[in-house]
């Protein structure tokens, strides 16, 4: 089965060179566009796309409230790459704060889009580590509060679960935890659902969101 995009953005030229980018891959199919958030709902239901590459600014509902309105209406969730001009930018947080599993900048190479949605569809890693450091450590203290610290202190992450998100929010993937604990592959995986389940985070990008904002790691 191929992997299925969605492509919403407001640039006509953007959705053709994305949509060229990805239907060279024998494995992607893009199988619908939007130009607005707005009209996201409709053709995720219609569609059942496993990615949707997200514009983050657009008139009439920008990406960060589209995401929200998939993760809070639509049943199993696609997985939402917010695709951007500026990697510095609070739409950008703010859109992985509301949800989104990674992002992508408009600028980058056709194997770096590739790969982007590949990593995103497969969930094992977090994609652009360094980058994410980035935006928290410029709007993570805006937003990271005495709830959050709150919440990761209830959340009694085991010593093991600590290693393990510290290790997730340096941008490892669970093969390369596993090698660093030296530990199988199935129990990194165990570790991750647990931490995700004790934090209340949809993936591994609002873990290490959350990580950020409570103080539990530094973004330097």
């Amino acid at each position: 089965m191929p992997l299925t995009i969605l492509l919403v953005d407001d640039e006509p030229l953007v959705r053709a060179g994305l949509r060229a980018v990805l239907e060279a891959q024998p494995d992607i199919e893009v199988v619908g566009e939007a130009a607005d958030g707005a009209a996201v709902i409709p053709l995720v239901r219609q569609l059942r796309p496993d990615v949707i590459a997200m514009d983050v600014r657009m008139p009439l509902m920008d990406g960060i409230e589209a995401t929200r309105a998939v993760l809070r209406t639509v049943p199993d969730p696609p997985k939402i790459v917010v695709v951007t001009t500026f990697e510095n930018d609070d739409y950008v947080y703010g859109a992985l704060r509301a949800g989104a599993d990674g992002f992508l900048l408009k600028r980058a190479r056709p194997a770096e889009i590739v790969h982007a949605v590949r990593l995103v569809a497969e969930g094992d890693s977090l994609l652009f580590p360094a980058a994410v450091r980035q935006l928290a450590a410029s709007f993570g203290q805006d937003h990271g509060n005495t709830e959050a610290r709150t919440a990761m202190e209830r959340a009694a992450l085991t010593g093991r679960e600590g290693e393990v998100l510290r290790l997730m929010a340096r941008g490892l993937s669970n093969a390369e935890i596993a090698a660093r604990l030296v530990v199988g592959t199935e129990t990194v995986k165990s570790h991750v659902s647990s931490v995700l389940a004790k934090l209340g985070a949809r993936d591994r990008t609002q873990a290490v969101i959350a990580a950020y904002e409570s103080g539990f790691v530094s973004p330097g």
